[in-house]
């Protein structure tokens, strides 16, 4: 789907609203510093201590997201399913701290990532992990490399690699450092990584632990990825211009910021083409997307085999925690030994594994039933539902058609913290995002579906969303029927 367009006054208005509030910001912290020294001391440069922040983010921390972090980081208690009970909180200073009320609200869940509604603390799923605590207890509290290794790890780990139709995979306990530690053992000086420019933190951070030069692509342009390969294989190496070692291209699945799959038949392409390594980070979409939840390969209809590298979370659609690296059993072998995550980490707890085990045999229909693909199938319409139905209310949204994460522009400052209030007070909760996850102009509000969402449960939602967009002068496309 292509990009909205963004009509010039919100454009102007956007720009010129954070202006105003950034001159404001300064104007207060210049009157503050003289008339109101000591309460401004820490503001102050002190002789032999580097500032935590640079002045611009000081600035932008106290001035802009203090305005609005209510809106953020809100508490909660119980399970996150399609429901989530929060903890009510107030604040006596503008936001600079919280006192809690001791009530508490149940809201529509709308914020969380929770594709596939195993985010549940009764049924199979939690039977499962039961059982196995009191069989094998809660862990090994060592690395795989020394005593953390165990039957259900290994067996977890060969039905992870069955589901994704890879020949081995590897389990880490951290999402984040399954990027961030895989990568530095991927490619290292001497070799090219080419990443996404909105590719994740951890993939990011993993890049930049590697040591191997980075060049940067337009977000999900295959013609300037072609560009960029074209030059960097005609010119080598910087200064020596000797041939890479390697060349790693790095993309996500699907980008949730931006609720958009990859173009990953256009890739797969240019890697038939010009003999890259392929890294796929499915974060997102594997268990959520395609018509057996394999992730963007199942989703376009290609061979997992061809790519070489697998990532994936078991956050988003399997209600656990950790990830995955899967592909060839060469490689995987080299990750056991050279990945730190695995040498130096600690084992995956018992109860995480067993959820994820479980999970996946749900998804997998080994369990005897159909409950995986009627959430596969629930998890789809809801996406499709969703995105289409703001659409027609006019609203301008993100994303490719079927992501279970849909992203509507809100644009201007003042209506990121007003969208979200308005929806807390409506019994709903959503995640705002603004500058710097975003570009300025492109504040957002990002709807997070799940299988466990019902018709009724997102109609509700289109129904107080359309109010608060009609009030705050939101539906500014062409309603489509």
């Amino acid at each position: 789907m292509e990009e909205p367009e963004v009509p010039l006054f919100i454009l102007v208005s956007t720009y010129f609203s954070y202006l105003v509030l950034i001159i404001f910001a300064h104007v207060r912290d210049f009157l503050g510093k003289r008339f109101k020294s000591h309460e401004y001391t820490y503001l102050r440069h002190h002789d032999g201590f580097a500032p935590i922040f640079s002045d611009f983010e000081s600035l932008w921390r106290r001035r802009l997201y203090q305005r609005i972090r209510d809106c953020f980081n809100r508490p909660i208690t119980g399970v996150a399913g399609s429901y989530v009970t929060l903890i009510d909180r107030v604040t006596p200073d503008f936001c600079k701290t919280f006192e809690l009320t001791g009530t508490h609200t149940r809201t529509l869940n709308l914020a969380s990532y929770n594709y596939l509604g195993f985010a549940q603390s009764t049924g199979p799923c939690a039977d499962s992990v039961e059982q196995a605590i009191e069989r094998l207890g809660v862990g090994n509290a060592s690395s795989v490399a020394e005593m953390g290794n165990s039957q259900l790890l290994r067996d977890t780990e060969a039905m992870v690699a069955r589901f994704l139709g890879a020949e081995a995979s590897l389990i880490v306990s951290m999402g984040f450092a399954t990027n961030s530690t895989t990568i530095p053992a991927l490619v290292s000086k001497g070799c090219l990584l080419i990443s996404d420019e909105l590719n994740h933190s951890s993939l990011v951070t993993g890049s930049r632990l590697s040591g191997a030069t980075i060049r940067v692509f337009r977000h999900n342009s295959t013609t300037h990825l072609e560009r960029v390969l074209r030059e960097a294989i005609s010119q080598g190496q910087p200064r020596t211009h000797r041939p890479w070692k390697k060349i790693l291209v790095v993309v996500e699945g699907l980008y949730s910021m931006e609720g958009q799959f990859c173009d990953l038949p256009g890739i797969m392409a240019l890697k038939d083409k010009y003999k890259f390594y392929l890294f796929v980070d499915e974060a997102h979409s594997i268990g959520a997307v395609g018509p057996r939840g394999r992730g963007v390969c199942d989703f376009y209809g290609i061979d997992p085999s061809k790519v070489d590298v697998l990532m994936g979370t078991f956050t988003k659609s399997f209600g656990a925690a950790g990830g995955y690296i899967a592909g060839r059993k060469s490689l995987i072998n080299h990750l056991r030994l050279n990945n730190h995550a695995s040498v130096y980490g600690e084992s995956m707890s018992v109860p995480v594994l067993q959820q994820v085990a479980s999970s996946i045999r749900i998804i997998m229909g080994e369990d005897g039933t159909h409950d995986g693909q009627r959430r596969l199938e629930t998890l789809a319409f809801n996406g499709m539902y969703f995105a289409k139905r703001l659409r027609e209310l006019g609203f301008l949204t993100l994303g490719s058609d079927g992501s279970p994460v849909v992203p509507m522009l809100l644009m201007n400052p003042a209506k990121i913290p007003a969208f979200s209030r308005e929806c807390l007070k409506r019994g709903i909760s959503v995640v705002v995002v603004s500058y710097p996850a975003t570009p300025i102009i492109t504040s957002r509000v990002r709807f997070c579906l799940s299988a466990s969402h019902t018709k009724e449960d997102m109609d509700y939602a289109l129904e107080q969303i359309e109010i608060i967009g009609r009030r705050l002068k939101l539906k500014l496309g062409t309603p489509e029927f």
